[in-house]
């Protein structure tokens, strides 16, 4: 199936926001969108004089045109003017969750209060809403304003955003998004919460963009997360490229009219400076948001620099090989013991650190940061679940360099908090090497990643990448390609070395 998303929302004869700030923001993420008109408002940047519901005969029209040719990866829904909408749509989305082998994703940002503050639906909209459509829905994403009127809790703190999301869900959202723009807490800045269907909380943060042209920010971040659901992206992902796209749309938005501008559409966000922080426990905004801190603290950020890019990168399980790969060239090796209760472990660690001294390599030990501090590890690697167990204060003391794996947008941000020595970004392919059932990134996302992070990080790909894929890899302009099978496996590892060495360095 192609990426199609379905629209289904109001039109803004101003353009800045419903089916137009809904077809710029997909279009900006490579999906096609699909429209289902369900209202006419008469606006300009001014305010809205009027709103023309279209009639339910109108909107079936359209989604059966939809239906017979062109079925919706994800269908995000905007503007729903009156009950019998609501009941219309609510019907159409249950028998295709039910009959289609693929059921959509149902995105909805319900649109009850504009940023200019006019109401834009019907009061009694709202009981129709919990009961036949919250149901259907996978993500919701209301802001500050649309989460009161629907849940009835005032968002006095972050205790009681948690109490709505929670909420919703239990209206039977799945997953819930609550934007924060309207919220300024803490002070001078734009913090949003997501709750998912796994009861994962989490939140992200930066400062206001301090702007009046903020006309169709809704539309256009429940826009791009259908787009990236729509294109396989786990919802934190899409998340945290919606946060980005909209802080850049604020930072170049322009006027048009005598009124509020809209927020401008871009393209896919590569700009760090326009993501926002991944909010943890016992940074300053952690505190804000009375996030408990783990009794035993240890974040630290910035590590050692490695010097610049790892080159060909060997992640092997045995000391013959990493001796192999040194003795061959390899710039950078990584030695991961995947049985912890070995019981030649810390030898085998404190040998391959000697290697690596040996033959001026660089000689990373993976997760096995107290016995790489212990023997004087030139640096460790740890995954995104070692980096709460870790004790990152001791090991930036010991001035070891310290890498990162990333499966993913956020992640990647969120390891940008501790500033480590380089990022890890994969699966690029599947591999049997480890389960990585659900994180398969791919080239598309990695040509993404590394105009992302390579000014402020020395970047690694990872993950399924042979001889026949390396130069594919090294074309994106990733500083570094990391490979298992690639060389253990090879007929002659020596020349196999001597050819990704060449795909990678040119």
């Amino acid at each position: 199936m192609a990426d199609v998303v379905w629209s289904i929302a109001g039109s803004d004869s101003g353009g800045g926001a419903g089916i137009q700030a809904d077809i710029k923001a997909m279009q900006s993420f490579n999906v096609h969108a699909c429209t289902v008109i369900t209202a006419l408002t008469a606006q300009n940047s001014l305010g809205v004089e009027a709103l023309n519901a279209m009639s339910t005969g109108v909107i079936e029209s359209q989604l059966q045109a939809l239906i017979h040719d062109m079925p919706a990866k994800v269908i995000k829904i905007g503007m729903l003017a009156n009950v019998q909408q609501i009941q219309l749509v609510a019907e159409h989305l249950r028998h295709y969750k039910q009959t289609w082998s693929e059921p959509p994703v149902v995105v909805y940002d319900p649109v009850a209060i504009a940023t200019s503050g006019d109401l834009l639906t019907e009061e009694d909209t709202v009981d129709a809403l919990k009961t036949h459509l919250l149901p259907l829905v996978d993500v919701i994403t209301p802001n500050t304003h649309e989460t009161q009127l629907l849940t009835g809790v005032y968002l006095i703190g972050p205790s009681a955003v948690k109490e709505a999301a929670q909420k919703l869900q239990s209206f039977g959202a799945k997953a819930v998004v609550i934007k924060g723009g309207h919220w300024d807490f803490p002070k001078g800045y734009c913090v949003d919460f997501a709750l998912s269907a796994e009861q994962e909380a989490y939140w992200l943060g930066n400062e206001a963009v301090v702007t009046p042209h903020t006309h169709g920010t809704g539309c256009s971040l429940s826009s791009v997360i259908a787009a990236c659901l729509a294109k396989g992206y786990p919802l934190k992902d899409a998340f945290i490229l919606g946060k980005a796209y909209i802080n850049k749309g604020l930072n170049i938005g322009r006027r048009y009219g005598e009124g509020i501008g809209p927020v401008a559409h871009t393209s896919f966000p590569e700009e760090l400076q326009y993501f926002p922080q991944v909010i943890e426990a016992g940074s300053w905004l952690g505190d804000e948001l009375e996030l408990e801190t783990p009794s035993e603290f240890n974040f630290s950020a910035g590590f050692a620099s490695t010097g610049g890019e790892l080159g060909l990168y060997a992640v092997v399980d045995t000391l013959d090989w990493v001796e192999k790969c040194l003795a061959a060239g390899v710039p950078t090796v990584q030695l991961r013991v995947k049985d912890a209760q070995s019981p030649t472990l810390e030898q085998d660690i404190e040998t391959a650190i000697t290697l690596g001294k040996k033959y001026q390599g660089r000689v990373f030990i993976n997760d096995h940061w107290q016995l790489a501090i212990q023997h004087g590890a030139y640096g460790v690697h740890l995954g995104q679940e070692d980096l709460d167990k870790a004790n990152l204060a001791a090991i930036q003391a010991a001035g070891l360099c310290l890498g990162v794996s990333t499966h993913g947008f956020y992640e990647m941000v969120r390891a940008h908090n501790y500033r480590p020595s380089y990022l890890a970004f994969g699966a690029i392919y599947p591999t049997t090497t480890k389960d990585m059932t659900g994180q398969i990134q791919g080239l598309e996302k990695l040509q993404h990643f590394v105009p992302l992070m390579r000014d402020s990080y020395p970047t690694v790909a990872i993950g399924g990448i042979d001889l026949t894929r390396a130069a594919q890899v090294a074309d994106t302009g990733v500083g570094s390609v990391a490979v298992v099978r690639a060389i253990t496996e090879a007929d002659d590892y020596e020349a196999a070395i001597s050819q990704l060495q060449v795909m990678i360095n040119g």
